[in-house]
């Protein structure tokens, strides 16, 4: 089986391509604009340099996140209408889930955080357990010190969130922070296809017309809306 899988749910994601036996392709992209800019050609890119061609493509799976909320929109409403188009079933990879894949046979427990903005993140916690990650403590938004305030053991930490708020994050735990190295910081569209490609042969599909981001919280949209009724 072969899938193609987008990560678009920071300003640093791609596509990845991968079969039973590994990973085939990963393309990389630092948008600083909008993923609609770049994604389909990240796609069109990843194919031709696997000398492959979309209808050789099973499944498709997106980060479903909790992460950036229009790069979440941009990711699956590509997703979808790849699947649309080709008749290919559709799989939602958690964000934090796949992020935590860059610290497979960690000793410690993996807290990854993404940015919510308003001084908050997008959390959750993992722990390495017969060979795969354990949800210590579902993705949540929360500041980033009252999330690690309860932790009794030293952490690995990585994710946006961690860089911008590093400071609140050691002040709370102090030589319990295990801060991860810059190169394992960002999200890994290898990671959405590994797991992607997991679901995918246990026919773990969604509804691609009804599938939604996991936005854990209410856009600001929502909120001003909220607040008029």
């Amino acid at each position: 089986m072969k899938i193609l899988a987008l990560e678009t749910s920071t300003m640093l994601g791609g596509v990845a391509i991968a079969n039973d036996s590994g990973l085939i392709a990963e393309v990389r992209l630092n948008v600083r604009t909008t993923h609609s800019e770049r994604l389909m050609t990240a796609v069109d890119y990843a194919l031709k340099q696997s000398d492959m061609a979309f209808a050789g493509i099973d499944a498709v799976a997106v980060s479903s996140g909790p992460g950036s909320f229009t790069g979440l929109r941009i990711g699956l409403s590509t997703a979808k209408g790849l699947c649309y188009a080709a008749g290919k079933p559709l799989v939602l990879v958690p964000t934090l889930e796949a992020f935590a894949w860059n610290f497979p046979y960690c000793a410690h427990p993996v807290g990854i955080m993404l940015d919510a903005r308003k001084g908050e993140v997008y959390a959750a916690m993992f722990r390495w357990e017969h060979g795969t990650f354990a949800t210590m403590v579902p993705a949540v938004s929360t500041r980033p010190e009252d999330f690690v305030k309860d932790c009794s053991e030293q952490v690995v930490l990585a994710g946006e969130g961690v860089l911008r708020y590093r400071e609140r994050i050691v002040s709370a735990l102090g030589e319990r922070a295990l801060i991860a190295p810059s190169h394992t910081m960002v999200p890994s569209p290898a990671n959405v296809a590994r797991l992607g490609l997991q679901k995918a042969l246990c026919s773990e599909f969604a509804d691609a017309a009804a599938a939604e981001p996991v936005y854990v919280r209410k856009s600001e949209a929502e909120v001003k809306w909220s607040e008029k009724q």
